[in-house]
This record gives C-alpha cells, structure tokens and sequence, in this order.
C-alpha cells in the first residue's frame, strides 16, 4: 500500500500558509482513499515548543545547516517508503520521494520577509514534485530558481466564506467598527503595499467622509505606524477566524493592494462571500480575480479611484460581483486535492 507522510511544522495559527496546511491534511484521506493509500500526519516542533507535535528537532539550527546534514536529518525523519510532501522549507527533505509546496519566492525577493533556507534552491531543485499555487508562482520559480516547471494546483475556499451572513452591528461595536467600512486583512510585510494605501486614503476620505477603513492583522509597527493619525482608520488587530467571513460580509468591499502575492487569499475569499473586491492588478492577483473584481494599479491614485468606484452604488458593481461570486466558486479544496492527489500518485509510481 503505498503511503504519504504530510510534514508540518506546529502552528497555533490559521493565517495565509497554515490555511492551506490545515486544509490539505485534513482532506488528504479523501482524496486518497484509505483503503488505497496510508496517510501520516507528521508535526515537527522545535526543541521548547509548547505546541502539541510528533517530532521535536532543532529546527533553528536545522534551518541553516548544510544541504548534506538536511538530508540526513530528512532520513532519520521520514519513512524510507513514504512520499513525503513537506508543508515548509525548513523542515528537511525526504531523500526518496520528496514534495514540497513552493507559495511563493518572497523569501528571494523581498528583505524585510524571513531569509530564505540555505539550501533551499538545490532541495527544491532535487524534488521529486514541486506544487505552486498559482501560474505566476510558478513562472516565478522557475525564473529565479532554474527548475522544472512546477505543478500548479489553486488553493481552494473554506465552504463557510460562501453567501456569509454579516456579523451582527453588536459584534461590530464590539471591534470598534462603524458601518459603512471598507476591509483589508492580512499582513503588513513591504510587499502588502499598505504604504499605498495609507496615501491613499486620504484621497478616499475627501470624498466618502462617512466611510471608514478597517484594517485586520497581527499587531505590526509599520501598519500602526502608517494609519495612526488618518481619519476613520480602525486597526482591528487579530480577529477571531470564526468571524471573518461575516466580518467580510459586513463590508462595503475588500481592498487588497499588495504589491506581490503567491495566491491572494483575501480577494478569493471576498468574492465567495458576495463582496465586491478592488486589488491591485499585479503579481498573482489578475489570475485569481479574473473579471470577477476591480483591477487597479497599485499607486495611491489608482487604488482610491478603485475604493471610490467599488462603493459608488454603480450597478456595474453588482454584476462584477455576481461574476466574482460564481468564479470562486470554481475555487474549491475539493479540486486542489484533486491536483494534489494526481502529483502524490505520479511520485509514487516513479
């Protein structure tokens, strides 16, 4: 029987990568029925983390040892008959059958994100299957990194961000969120352009005076240092994953400014939610958006003309949205596994 092994590093979050590590482990035995496949859950944990686990490893020093120690570290970890599809870069490969998912290539590109694993250039070149989750991640690797092209499977959408009814105005209070507002999540690295919108905004609250931004996100200097001072900015921190789709749902729109991004989960999942999406027309992002959102640069001007056009009660605004709602709808987990499966089963076979 052949036999997959999911490696993961311990994680309390369910933030970017880690809904698509949840995702694929918890649907990887449907995709491969157990009566055909054995499915391992293999979670490494650093020396002193609290977090449940299987493994404990050295992970910092793990991290940037040579290409040569990785792999024996990667043997000693993993089952000699598995594939072994690893979740990160940090943890060693497999020297058998070895997996990985390559989100992006920021850690190349951009040096205010987390350096990139020495010898990650030469294991992701000796994989045995590379999975990217987007063309333009994808094109990417292959430019910078020099591989194979990789296999390129969309992330999906949680089911519950479908048709999500609005949080409720008391649990808006409870955020400090006035209606009506308009809503960005995410991180707040060089690449989300939040700088963009910072200069942006002003422009926006000339016009709509009643409309407020509402910002989301693990507390970070550079976002507070941006939006402290501008009118009606409310930096709502780290919100409960439970609320989010409703929260999205409650806005007026999703702006999404980055000016790099692997996949784009806050724009797939506004438009399954039925909110309209303005995100800048750059990186993965037309990929993901297609006709079913409004594509702007990324500069100030442009991204509040987007802001300004998408809340402007426009009828063009509806129907941009239906088409935004039945493309995501096309976006489903059920089909990334599918894709998933299809690299699993072509490794085991080699």
């Amino acid at each position: 029987m052949p036999r997959l092994t999911i490696a993961r590093i311990a994680s309390d979050t369910l933030l970017g990568t880690d809904v698509y590590q949840h995702e694929v482990i918890s649907r990887a035995s449907d995709a491969l029925p157990p009566t055909d496949w054995q499915v391992d859950d293999t979670v490494v944990r650093s020396l002193r983390s609290p977090l449940p686990g299987t493994h404990r490893l050295p992970l910092g020093k793990l991290t940037t040892a040579p290409a040569a120690v990785r792999r024996l570290a990667g043997r000693a970890l993993y089952p000699r008959e598995a594939v072994v599809h690893r979740m990160s870069l940090e943890l060693p490969p497999s020297p058998h059958a070895d997996v990985l998912t390559l989100h992006d290539v920021v850690a190349w590109k951009f040096p205010d994100e987390s350096a990139p694993v020495p010898a990650a250039t030469e294991e992701i070149r000796r994989a045995a299957g590379v999975i990217c989750v987007s063309a333009f991640s994808a094109g990417e690797a292959v430019d910078l990194l020099g591989i194979d092209p990789p296999h390129v499977v969309h992330n999906g959408v949680d089911g519950r961000f479908f048709d999500a009814e609005p949080v409720s105005a008391p649990e808006l209070e409870r955020l400090g969120i006035t209606p009506p507002f308009v809503l960005t999540t995410g991180g707040a690295s060089e690449r989300k352009n939040l700088a963009g919108l910072a200069e942006a905004w002003p422009i926006v609250h000339r016009a709509r005076p009643d409309l407020s931004l509402v910002l989301t996100g693990p507390p970070h200097p550079r976002r507070t240092a941006l939006f402290s001072g501008l009118p009606e900015v409310v930096l709502a921190g780290l919100v409960d994953a439970e609320l989010v789709p409703g929260l999205i749902a409650a806005a007026e729109a999703v702006v999404v400014p980055s000016l790099y991004e692997g996949f784009g989960f806050p724009a797939l999942e506004g438009m399954a939610v039925g909110t309209p999406v303005v995100a800048a027309a750059t990186s993965s992002l037309p990929e993901v958006v297609g006709d079913g959102g409004l594509l702007v640069g990324p500069d100030a001007p442009s991204l509040a003309a987007g802001v300004l056009d998408i809340t402007s009660g426009d009828p063009e605004v509806e129907r941009m949205t239906a088409r935004g709602r039945a493309r995501a709808d096309g976006f489903t987990w059920e089909r990334s596994l599918a894709g998933h499966a299809a690299v699993w089963r072509a490794v085991a076979d080699r």
